[in-house]
């Protein structure tokens, strides 16, 4: 048993204190804006967190835009399930992994068609939500030029939210961003035990 269980006058107090401190920084954080997030790291869950926040976003009747870099070459049960959702304007735009494609021209030719739709959703206040999957793949292997991405991210309307995913986001991007979350390995299923992706999972 906790302490806290144990002590439930001291959890009170703790809670007490707690939220007193919540409330300061609630009644301190008076400025909105779009906030640019940043999820990246060797971890998974990267691209779950960020069509999570597609999901609240299509909850509160935003409009989003999304587009894949890397993933194209397979269904994702993420396609399945968003692209003919109201509000959202889906493009899958990814050859497939690095590793299968094998062929740079290629995949800086798709990387770059992925980045003028995503520059068009970026000049357009229409959009509530951008979601860019897996651009910091893209950009780790220079298939698109990166002062570009930053400028026309800078650019975007003053209301607008982007998500950007994928392992190895450059520190430019991360100087800029407003929230990053780095992604920590503990255990994994396909690299420590051999256990296959699997559909609804996808390790």
């Amino acid at each position: 048993m906790s302490k806290a269980v144990r002590n439930p006058e001291r959890h009170a107090e703790r809670m007490a204190i707690k939220q007193k401190i919540m409330q300061e920084r609630i009644s301190k954080a008076q400025k909105e804006q779009g906030v640019l997030l940043v999820l990246t790291g060797s971890g998974k869950g990267k691209s779950s967190s960020g069509f999570g926040m597609v999901a609240r976003a299509l909850g509160h009747e935003m409009k989003v835009g999304i587009v894949q870099f890397i993933k194209g070459a397979f269904s994702t049960g993420e396609h399945a399930f968003f692209r003919d959702l109201p509000n959202i304007d889906y493009h899958v735009m990814g050859q497939g992994y690095t590793w299968d494609t094998q062929n740079r021209e290629q995949d800086v030719v798709a990387a770059n068609a992925a980045w003028d739709i995503v520059a068009g959703m970026l000049q357009d206040d229409s959009y509530d939500l951008i979601l860019l999957d897996e651009l910091n793949i893209a950009l780790k292997y220079d298939y698109l030029d990166l002062d570009r991405v930053l400028d026309d991210l800078q650019a975007r309307p003053e209301m607008q939210h982007v998500v950007v995913t994928g392992r190895y986001a450059p520190q430019e991007l991360i100087d800029i961003a407003d929230t990053v979350t780095e992604m920590k390995v503990v255990k994994h299923a396909f690299k420590d035990q051999g256990i296959k992706a699997q559909k609804g999972i996808e390790l």
